[in-house]
C-alpha cells in the first residue's frame, strides 16, 4: 500500500524554523520524485520544493529559495523539508506527494497525492 506520511509543522515565530518529514512507503521511491506542495486558505496549491530520489537532483520555487532545503535519507525513507527565516507568508498545510520521474519538476499535476498534510503556521 502506497504512503506519504508528513508530519512536523507546528505554530513558530517568524524568522524561526521548522523541519517537514515525508515517510513513504510501499513503492520503489527510487524511481521517484518527491515533492513537497502547500496550500493556504483562497490559494491555488503551490509546488514548493522537489528532489529526484535517484540523483537527487532538487528544484525550489523562488519564494523559497535560499529559506528552504529539501533532502532525502534513503536508509529512513523520507524526505525533509528544513524551513528557514520563516515568514507569515509561509502559512499554509503542507503536502508531500510522489511522481513518476526521477526528474522532477515542479507541477502539481504531475504528483500523486496521498497524506493528510501538515500544518505550519508562522505567527508573532
Amino acid at each position: 500500500q502506497v504512503q506519504l506520511v508528513e508530519s512536523g509543522g507546528g505554530l513558530v515565530q517568524p524568522g524561526g524554523s521548522l523541519r517537514l518529514s515525508c515517510v513513504v512507503s510501499g513503492f520503489s521511491w527510487i524511481r521517484y520524485s518527491i515533492g513537497w506542495f502547500r496550500q493556504r486558505p483562497g490559494h491555488e496549491r503551490e509546488g514548493i520544493s522537489c528532489i529526484g530520489l535517484l540523483k537527487g537532483s532538487t528544484d525550489y520555487a523562488d519564494s523559497v529559495k535560499g529559506r528552504f532545503t529539501i533532502s532525502g535519507d534513503r536508509a529512513k525513507n523520507t524526505v525533509y523539508l528544513q524551513m528557514n527565516s520563516l515568514k507569515p507568508e509561509d502559512t499554509a498545510t503542507y503536502y508531500c506527494a510522489r511522481y513518476y520521474d526521477t526528474n522532477c519538476v515542479l507541477a502539481s499535476a504531475l504528483y500523486e497525492f496521498g497524506g493528510q498534510g501538515t500544518q505550519v503556521t508562522v505567527s508573532s
